[in-house]
């Protein structure tokens, strides 16, 4: 399929009728100029894109209008959804001056250490939610600190855009480890378990600790 370009400013997203339905346009078919950011997670290659335009474009159709609309492709469908933020929770817990990491058992942490946490769930913040996904990873309660950071990245081989907020934790209780969801829970001087986590903005909040 020829590239297809998503274009969005404002929430509101330019879309051409092709078939007797909204699409994604082609290069040939966007009247104006744009600025491309990177690819989007889709069934095709889309390149999200942003507008260089005059004014607010009212008669865009609103992207929070596209998942029921009975007029746009599944591609257009799709596209949104790829443009959605992940967002995120960590926690980093220090005992003795290590640093707790965990392997995951499934998803995108199997077979890879990582922090304490995960997807903030819809309703919560990510106070709340680094709480409940320590409770439901390790089986004990946590004490939310500071603020470490908030890092934001697309992914390399998702595609997809991740925010993740970072706080110092203490944990109360004897970590046990659901095996569901976390293979192995232990604890590294701090400049290894750098070296160890997968994900590369993890890598930079730790060293930062350490500097």
């Amino acid at each position: 399929m020829t590239k297809r370009y998503y274009i969005e400013t404002d929430g509101r997203v330019f879309l051409v009728e092709r078939d007797g339905t909204l699409d994604l346009p082609v290069k040939d078919e966007i009247p104006f100029e744009i600025e491309t950011i990177a690819p989007l997670s889709a069934s095709c290659e889309v390149i999200f894109c942003a507008p260089h335009i005059e004014k607010h474009p009212q008669d865009w159709m609103s992207k929070d209008d596209v998942p029921t609309s009975p007029h746009v492709t599944t591609l257009v469908r799709e596209a949104v959804h790829a443009t959605m933020p992940r967002v995120v929770t960590e926690g980093v817990f220090m005992q003795n001056g290590l640093v707790l990491l965990l392997m995951g058992s499934r998803g995108l942490t199997k077979d890879r250490w990582t922090l304490p946490g995960g997807f903030v769930r819809f309703g919560e913040g990510p106070v709340d939610g680094l709480v409940r996904e320590i409770r439901e990873e390790l089986g004990v309660c946590a004490e939310i600190g500071s603020l470490l950071a908030v890092r934001s990245k697309l992914g390399e081989h998702t595609l997809l855009h991740w925010t993740q907020f970072f706080y110092n934790v203490t944990l109360f209780g004897e970590i046990t480890p659901n095996p569901d969801e976390i293979s192995e829970a232990r604890f590294f001087e701090p400049k290894q378990g750098a070296r160890l986590l997968a994900d590369p903005l993890m890598q930079e909040v730790i060293e930062s600790l350490i500097r």
